[in-house]
């Protein structure tokens, strides 16, 4: 009897490869530029999030937001952006906050007193409380509706105006004026798209820009000018757009309020070529630092360094192995040969020989009765058979006692031998 044989570590040979060397290179070339693309918006802060999601800032598409004149900007050749970073809070442009309606007035006059000695700021307060479309509209309806439109539930002032510190805060008022939608300033004059209308009266210390037709301030400049329109200290200018129809996408509809925005802005710049930069983080757009850019600066470029050459030469392994993969054979032979094999090598391995005996002596009992051409059972007559034709030689009863009786695997071998021989001398 032999080991158990192991199909499953032996080998039936090689095979060809599956996949062509050209069918590879497609994948690893379609994986490849994906990977590139994911790198791509993963550095640009596009991950997939909802910029118009009713708020009023400058990705917004919505009639409370500020994207048309964002775009009116780039088109005249401003360089404008929108900022996601809070480092860019701190940035010598012009920086457009387009603020919430809650918001926490002392941190907020803090940036501002920063920003009067780092650059020019201008601040577009928050007059609309906006929302989706319901879903449960009339189809002829909602199939008209785009998805980043939003509808204007109410106007309403913020109340952290009035509580920022000197010299930033101020009263406004919200309401129904009549005649109260016309506005004049920087030589421009027009009606707001929509009333209420949000205004400053008393406006002691700023000087307006643009006024309603009641001589409330619609936009102001906070410190005093001189009579040739230069500032008076050596700080930056900060504008306050008290209401925001004058320059949100509500605005833009109308030519002369564009060109009013267009001008506030050019006016707020401080020098003509100054950048534009619209903060998106106070509504909630901010991102940090993303991956791509942690990856490529020190502690992580050198880890980044290593996986790239890593990345390599795997990549070049792949395509240089020594040959195709070796193909594996069956756990499990098929065969009554293998199976046979199988289960000799499991008692042999189990050390159970004294479970072959009384198998093997019954097997060896019905080979002999069919060479003598006996159908009794009877082990008596079995043994009388064999003593007329083999006289003086051991019986089967004997030769079947000693086989029972053996012990080492030397001693079973001996006595199953000599059933077998016992067989083949009948069968002569």
């Amino acid at each position: 009897m032999n080991n158990i044989a192991s199909p499953s570590m032996t080998t039936t040979g090689r095979r060809a490869n599956p996949f062509s060397p050209k069918a590879v290179l497609g994948f690893v070339g379609v994986g490849f530029i994906a990977f590139l693309l994911f790198l791509y918006f993963l550095a640009i802060g596009d991950t997939g999030g909802r910029e118009n999601d009713g708020a009023a800032h400058a990705a917004a598409n919505g009639l409370n937001g500020y994207s048309a004149l964002v775009e009116l900007l780039d088109a005249q050749g401003v360089d404008v952006s929108r900022s996601r970073s809070q480092s860019d809070l701190e940035t010598y442009d012009l920086l457009v906050l387009t603020p919430p309606s809650t918001l926490e007035p002392e941190e907020f006059g803090e940036l501002l007193e920063q920003r009067r000695n780092q650059g020019p700021t201008m601040v577009i307060l928050p007059k609309w409380s906006a929302g989706s479309f319901s879903p449960f509209l009339p189809e002829e309806v909602s199939d008209k509706i785009k998805d980043d439109w939003v509808r204007l539930y109410g106007a309403n002032r913020p109340n952290w105006a009035a509580e920022l510190d000197a010299p930033y805060g101020f009263e406004s008022e919200t309401d129904i004026v009549e005649g109260g939608k016309a506005w004049t300033g920087l030589g421009l004059s027009g009606s707001l798209p929509m009333a209420p209308v949000t205004g400053v009266e008393n406006y002691a210390g700023f000087t307006p820009l643009v006024k309603d037709s009641t001589g409330r301030a619609l936009v102001f400049t906070l410190g005093e000018e001189s009579d040739d329109g230069s500032e008076l200290d050596d700080t930056y200018p900060v504008y306050f757009v008290v209401d925001p129809d004058l320059m949100n996408n509500y605005g833009m509809a109308d030519q002369t309020r564009a060109r009013l925005a267009v001008e506030l802005i050019q006016d707020a710049a401080y020098y003509e070529d100054t950048p534009v930069i619209f903060d998106l983080t106070m509504n909630g757009k901010g991102n940090a630092d993303n991956l791509l850019t942690l990856a490529f600066r020190p502690p992580f470029l050198a880890a980044t360094l290593c996986l790239i050459a890593v990345l390599i030469v795997i990549g070049w392994r792949a395509f240089k192995r020594f040959g195709p993969p070796v193909a594996e054979g069956q756990a499990i032979a098929f065969g009554k040969q293998q199976l046979v094999t199988n289960g000799a090598g499991l008692i042999l391995r189990a050390r159970r020989f004294g479970l072959l005996a009384e198998p093997y002596i019954d097997l060896s009992a019905q080979r002999t009765r069919e060479a003598l051409g006996l159908t009794s059972l009877d082990a008596e007559a079995l043994d009388a058979a064999i003593e007329r034709k083999l006289p003086g030689e051991p019986n089967f009863t004997q030769r079947a006692n000693a086989l029972r009786k053996a012990r080492s695997q030397t001693d079973i071998l001996r006595a199953a031998q000599a059933l077998k021989e016992l067989e083949r001398t009948l069968k002569r």
